[in-house]
């Protein structure tokens, strides 16, 4: 994922929500894979992004998608339209990267890898249950 030509952290965004889609995990279990992911990739990250010659989060680092996609629909039932909108919102949290994701990024190493694409993911949650009170998914 992290090789693709093009968009690596949309197409490791993407390919989350898919797997998510297909497990249909539970809450529990989703909370579980979120801590998981979060743990491993933050070492994994810092890891990675030595080796890679220590440029602050390579493209090939996508992990941090994986774990912000995730979190993006930790709290709602698996649906495609839920997907959809985490997915969408996650991506485009991802890329503006608003305050305190914008400062979070100047976290060295694995924490900084991660802690940017987890605030875009908790955006996203948030507006996905927003959108969900109202009754839109």
């Amino acid at each position: 994922m992290g090789r693709a030509p093009l968009a690596p952290g949309t197409v490791a965004s993407a390919l989350t929500a898919v797997v998510l889609w297909l497990l249909q995990l539970s809450t529990p279990a989703l909370l579980a894979l979120l801590i998981l992911v979060t743990a491993l990739g933050t070492w994994a990250a810092d890891q990675a992004e030595r080796a890679l010659g220590g440029g602050k989060d390579p493209g090939a680092i996508v992990v941090d998608e994986v774990a912000g996609m995730t979190l993006s629909v930790l709290a709602v039932p698996l649906s495609l339209p839920a997907l959809l909108a985490a997915f969408l919102l996650f991506r485009v949290f991802d890329v503006v990267k608003p305050f305190p994701a914008n400062v979070s990024q100047r976290l060295r190493g694995g924490l900084g890898v991660m802690a940017d694409d987890l605030i875009a993911g908790l955006y996203a949650l948030a507006l996905v249950l927003l959108a969900r009170s109202l009754g839109w998914l």
